[in-house]
């Protein structure tokens, strides 16, 4: 009797273990190893890619993020349409409905499995509602046959509110969706070909995120019914993971048609994420930034303190995953100077952590984007195959918000600020 009780106690002592290396949220906060969990991450979107075009090149990557003591990266682990579709990052994991480029995911494969050597951790992101890798728009035009695309600029005639318009009729288009759930359904069940482990049983993976950005704009009540029922339905294949919704915020523009507080007001949606853009949203001008810097610092604080204040109220840890601003006069050259940058950087990763070091909601940060070696081939070029991935996605103009291995500056005061995130839960183990 005495053995088989021995027994019992070593197998729940191993199962706690390994559920322990699981991110979770108790008490309204990221748990990870017996201890709170904060970071200052990046956003690597392009990290499976990178891994089929360069595996040597997505190593050097991970080690000069590692020695930056950035460990939380947002990757991209979806991307759909044929080689020849425009605006995104090729090649695409899923060419056309149901048939899977396999090299895209050994490459996904290869990405986890070199973070899980570093002890980094992935926010994995399974679908978009913008262009840069297919997503919402290109599932609904695989369900209606194909149709033309009405994509944004810098295409031309390109329009951002037609364009929103048609990606939001995923909401309601159930062919679309059914092509997508078939997709994440294969996510979920897959066995990384470098280790054998089920991602879904792969503490690499610190959560499932639904979608970049998702906006409701004119069908809010059918954008908030997918999220759910998208939401219920990971967490029935997979008890391990958080899921996040990838939502932007309460932006400035009244027609994103998103709730923060009841976008979030759901159990399947484990932790609140919210995108922070004083440039795009005209609250700072580089070209008159010494006019506009301060009154956008003011906004910027402002807008943080909502969402935070909504997170108190849901109970739920908050993470700003996407931020950042141009180089100095809007400069798309690696060589233009970073000072505005530097600046912003600095107030943001300070008053975060100003918050963390008091309320345990507020968990983190991703800025936007890590470039590292990559370069455009030319300042403000459009990105086409073969060209080095960098921060900026395919429909942007490339050089606009990369931060490069030479940005010194930027990455002093990035790892300056990484170590007092992760210094907050040193020592700190949870009861």
């Amino acid at each position: 009797m005495k053995q088989y009780f021995f027994v019992l106690t070593l197998l729940y002592l191993c199962f706690s273990a390994s559920a322990q290396e699981f991110v979770q949220v108790q008490d309204g906060q990221f748990v990870r190893k017996g201890q709170s969990y904060h970071y200052l991450g990046t956003n690597f979107w392009y990290g499976m890619n990178l891994a089929v075009a360069d595996e040597q090149r997505l190593i050097r990557e991970l080690n000069r993020l590692d020695k930056l003591g950035v460990k939380n990266l947002r990757i991209m682990a979806a991307s759909e349409g044929s080689i020849n579709a425009p605006w995104r990052m090729q090649p695409t994991v899923q060419i056309r409905p149901g048939t899977i480029n396999e090299d895209m995911l050994q490459g996904l494969d290869f990405l986890l499995n070199e973070m899980k050597k570093r002890d980094m951790l992935a926010v994995v992101c399974l679908n978009n509602f913008w262009p840069w890798s297919g997503g919402f728009s290109q599932y609904v035009s695989w369900a209606n046959d194909e149709e033309e695309i009405p994509f944004p600029p810098p295409a031309a005639l390109g329009d951002w509110r037609v364009y929103q318009e048609y990606a939001a009729q995923f909401y309601q288009n159930e062919q679309a969706q059914q092509l997508f759930m078939q997709f994440l359904e294969l996510i979920l069940e897959r066995k990384n070909s470098e280790n054998g482990l089920l991602y879904k049983n792969d503490p690499t993976i610190m959560s499932w995120q639904l979608a970049n950005e998702p906006e409701g704009v004119n069908k809010p009540e059918l954008y908030r019914k997918w999220i759910f029922e998208t939401a219920d339905r990971i967490k029935e294949l997979d008890a391990n993971h958080l899921v996040s919704i990838g939502s932007e915020g309460n932006t400035p523009s009244a027609k994103n048609g998103t709730d923060f507080y009841k976008d979030h007001d759901h159990a399947s949606i484990d932790y609140c994420t919210f995108h922070l853009w004083v440039q795009n949203w005209g609250w700072y001008d580089p070209l008159n930034a010494e006019k506009t810097y301060s009154s956008a610092i003011i906004m910027a604080s402002q807008y943080i303190l909502d969402h935070l204040n909504t997170a108190k109220k849901l109970q739920k840890p908050l993470v700003l995953e996407e931020f950042g601003i141009s180089r100095d006069q809007n400069s798309y050259s690696d060589t233009s100077k970073v000072t505005y940058r530097n600046r912003y950087y600095a107030f943001i990763f300070q008053s975060l952590l100003n918050y963390s070091e008091n309320l345990p909601q507020m968990a983190g940060a991703n800025f936007w984007a890590w470039g590292g070696e990559g370069r455009p081939e030319e300042p403000k070029a459009i990105w086409k195959l073969g060209a080095d991935f960098i921060g900026d996605p395919p429909h942007e103009y490339q050089g606009w918000y990369s931060v490069y291995d030479q940005d010194i500056t930027t990455l002093l005061i990035i790892r300056e600020f990484a170590e007092k995130f992760s210094a907050l839960d040193q020592n700190k183990s949870l009861k």
